[in-house]
């Protein structure tokens, strides 16, 4: 029988020490990792937990007007808390089922960066900033490919800061069975332009759409999408849609999104 030690540390410096010990793994919320323990395809040999610390929990407005979110806040306090950025707020509620969203983190689901997953693209959409327990990590940089990011071994998100824009809209098309984005777009209007983030679509994982940034920054309006394609090569294809039709659906949540927000 697989065993394992439990730690549930109370402070960041804590779990940063417990996470330096040989073979250990952060666990968040745990709606990505208890699943992967259950299939044999993780074994650490101590799980840290960092739902103990309660500096990494919250909401708040910064300085700047971002709102800053703690690595460990649940996807319902994100619903909850973050009315200052509407669009963030409103897809933090749609995210899975209502057992999801009171355990899983904003954290968790950033560092496992799985290729369907919604904060990816409310991060990557919103250009936001990814604090960790050593560094600030830009959106941009963050994302790597598909469950891969600019994390290093026992680095903690303590915080994401988002700049609030000025419009913005997250649109999905839910996978049934799992309430995953088949495909996720998030369109948010800054008043130096237009950044659209996909997720759900790509072998690639997240990604920017920068031919429809392009467009929308001299036309916000679903008009301005109405032209463009987007190419099926690199998009996923399994029993749930083909390349083509994760291809397709990008362009009409785009369009969708932006006729919401505007």
């Amino acid at each position: 029988m697989y065993a394992f030690e439990f730690e549930r540390p109370t402070t960041l410096d804590a779990a940063v020490k417990a996470l330096a010990s040989e073979d250990a793994q952060a666990l968040g919320g745990g709606q990505t990792l208890i699943p992967t323990l259950k299939q044999r395809l993780a074994a650490p040999e101590t799980l840290v937990s960092l739902g103990g610390i309660a500096e990494m929990k919250g909401v708040c407005v910064g300085d700047s007007g971002e709102i800053c979110v703690g690595g460990a806040t649940t996807h319902a306090t994100v619903s909850a808390e973050a009315g200052d950025y509407p669009a963030l707020a409103e897809l933090a509620s749609h995210i899975g089922d209502p057992a999801v969203r009171n355990r899983g983190t904003i954290g968790g689901s950033l560092a496992n960066n799985d290729p369907s997953a919604c904060y990816p693209a409310a991060a990557l959409g919103s250009n936001a900033t990814i604090i960790t327990n050593k560094r600030d990590i830009a959106a941009d940089d963050y994302f790597q490919g598909m469950f891969t990011t600019a994390l290093e071994e026992g680095e903690i998100i303590t915080e994401v800061r988002f700049p609030v824009p000025e419009k913005a809209n997250y649109q999905k098309f839910v996978q049934p069975a799992s309430r995953f984005a088949l495909v996720g777009v998030f369109v948010a209007k800054y008043s130096d332009g237009v950044r659209v983030a996909v997720t759900g679509a790509s072998e690639e994982g997240v990604f920017r759409w920068a031919e429809a940034e392009a467009a929308l920054s001299g036309d916000f309006s679903a008009d301005a999408v109405s032209g463009l394609s987007v190419l099926a090569d690199g998009m996923i294809g399994d029993l749930h849609g083909t390349p083509e039709y994760r291809a397709h659906l990008i362009k009409v949540l785009t369009g969708r999104a932006v006729s919401a927000a505007a």
